[in-house]
């Protein structure tokens, strides 16, 4: 049979747009069952200023690390990653690779990676059968929609503590990640063992560059008691408007 120049167009097109869409692979977490008793899982990252991102520190288990590949992924955006329900975003560098440490508890673990134009996505599931494992009882995850910008997550805990780029380790154990400067973040606090009381989580614009007054939207995810029964998922978004706004988002009482 043979094509017309308008059935040849179309033909062409339509393989053009195959080959072009965007393929997701997630290389780890990988499914099934799994028991991560003597891994090495650092959950603190590296911060290089004056510019800082995520980052996978050399030596991270591959139980605690997030990596993949998006084939064909459109430049300048950042892909989409979903842990257990909570979207973040997932930085992707020229050849279309994504990795980073995550700290995951035991039991029942999603993953789910979004390509930056949301077309593509592959998900995994796994279970950590580990019981002495380390479990995140209060998890704050701090996300923004604008590259370029510099906002800063901040928890002050009932006894006093603070967790913020100038401290990232309190004296109970909670931490911060890392302090992303390039925007987008994450930036991720964790507690194993929050102490009981009054928390109060706040979130500062720090900086834009040149331009100070770039409008961003920052995501705070508070979670609660993850991977049991009573856990308890929040989700806020803030408009923030100028470099040196600092914002309260969140007073809780904990448990």
């Amino acid at each position: 049979m043979k094509l017309t120049p308008l059935g040849l167009l179309l033909a062409f097109t339509f393989t053009f747009t195959l080959t072009a869409q965007a393929q997701v692979t997630i290389e780890s977490p990988r499914g099934g069952w799994r028991n991560s008793a003597g891994a090495q899982e650092q959950y603190s990252q590296e911060v290089n200023y004056p510019a800082s991102s995520v980052n996978m520190q050399e030596g991270q288990s591959e139980t605690a690390q997030i990596r993949g590949r998006i084939a064909n992924a459109p430049k300048g955006k950042p892909a989409k990653l979903v842990v257990n329900g909570v979207a973040m975003p997932l930085e992707v560098d020229e050849n279309g690779r994504y990795a980073r440490p995550y700290g995951f508890g035991s039991g029942a673990n999603s993953v789910e990676v979004r390509s930056p134009d949301g077309r593509a996505r592959a998900r995994t599931q796994f279970v950590d059968t580990y019981e002495g494992k380390t479990q995140s009882r209060l998890r704050v995850v701090l996300s923004w929609d604008s590259p370029g910008t510099d906002i800063d997550l901040h928890v002050i805990s009932p006894d006093g503590g603070h967790a913020w780029y100038g401290n990232r380790v309190m004296k109970n154990g909670g931490a911060l990640d890392v302090d992303v400067t390039t925007g987008y973040g994450p930036e991720i606090f964790s507690s194993a063992n929050p102490p009981k009381g009054n928390y109060h989580v706040y979130v500062n614009y720090f900086g834009s560059g040149e331009n100070q007054s770039i409008l961003t939207v920052a995501q705070v995810a508070i979670i609660t008691n993850e991977n049991t029964p009573r856990e308890k998922q929040q989700i806020f978004r803030v408009p923030m408007r100028a470099a040196g706004e600092l914002t309260l988002v969140k007073s809780f009482v904990f448990p």
